[in-house]
């Protein structure tokens, strides 16, 4: 017996205008970013910082957070298979077997961190003329809300799925997109189509001996997402309420040591995203990476100091 609060999970891709689709997980890209440009320009305003300089540093932390997310993947998790495909790491298709456009499918967190962090030392120096540290401080906030989205856009896709939970009495997810390719669904139901293969397996009565093989899993992106809003919560409150972000540097730890708890704790429900954990072991690769984020978040709280004003 399903526990009473699991569900099958198989949208659509995304919303059928007629002449263009919206698809879901890009479309929780752009919330993510709209939604950190509005953050930051509360911000702004907040300091007195020029609009301009919030437009360029929307450029650069759009550019950084895609390009550092996809060699995050490619170096960290696959790359085995990329070190022989090259020319498929900036883009969007497959040469072999044969051509086949397939989008970017894999991005990874550590890479966004690291690449953003790079990123804002280069534009606090350029333009913002502000301590690295007092940017990196402000621009946590609208990261952090930036996650939530990225995550519940993985749930969309049935990608970074969860274990499966203990028992068909535990509460989980079916993702039928994870258990069964495009290819296997319509050859099971023997629908051309593969959207309307994927409904049938998922609605369909006539087909709930295909779902029972489904298996009910953690929805590991939904548990990430949801701790993500406390760390947004968290971050919001200590920089609009209190005078914490005096001291330069602890948001930006707190940030680090947060998030990366966050995904360090999740990671233990999550399937293996494979990467280098089968050679080091006792962690996952996910693990792994977020244990120096931890530490040097934990080092820039120690170290945090109230700037000293002159008068």
């Amino acid at each position: 017996m399903i526990h009473p609060l699991s569900f099958v999970w198989s949208p659509t891709e995304g919303i059928d205008l007629g002449f263009f689709m919206i698809r879901y997980y890009s479309l929780m890209f752009v919330i993510a970013f709209a939604l950190g440009w509005y953050i930051m320009k509360k911000i702004f305003d907040r300091e007195n910082e020029p609009i301009d300089k919030l437009d360029s540093l929307f450029i650069w932390t759009v550019l950084a957070t895609l390009l550092g997310a996809r060699l995050g993947h490619v170096f960290f998790y696959d790359w085995e298979y990329y070190r022989n495909h090259l020319s498929e790491i900036l883009l969007p298709f497959r040469f072999s077997p044969t051509f086949e456009f397939t989008g970017f499918q894999g991005l990874a967190s550590h890479g966004a961190a690291i690449a953003i962090i790079i990123t804002m030392y280069f534009f606090s120096k350029n333009i913002m003329k502000r301590p690295m540290l007092w940017v990196l401080d402000r621009v946590v906030i609208p990261v952090a809300s930036g996650a939530i989205f990225v995550r519940l856009g993985n749930f969309f896709n049935s990608e970074i799925v969860g274990k499966k939970t203990d028992g068909s009495n535990t509460f989980g997810v079916q993702f039928v997109k994870d258990q069964f390719s495009s290819r296997e669904a319509v050859s099971i139901t023997k629908i051309p189509n593969p959207k309307a293969a994927y409904q049938a397996i998922a609605h369909d009565p006539k087909f709930a001996d295909v779902l029972a093989q489904v298996p009910v899993k953690h929805p590991a992106q939904l548990y990430e997402a949801a701790c993500y809003v406390v760390v947004f919560a968290v971050l919001f409150y200590m920089y609009w309420k209190t005078n914490i972000r005096e001291k330069q540097g602890f948001l930006f730890g707190l940030f680090l040591v947060l998030l990366w708890t966050v995904r360090f704790v999740v990671e233990y429900v999550k399937e293996s995203q494979g990467g280098f954990e089968s050679s080091l072991g006792l962690f996952s690769t996910g693990q792994w990476l977020s244990i120096p984020f931890i530490l040097i978040g934990l080092y820039f709280m120690w170290a945090a100091e109230k700037p000293i004003e002159i008068r």
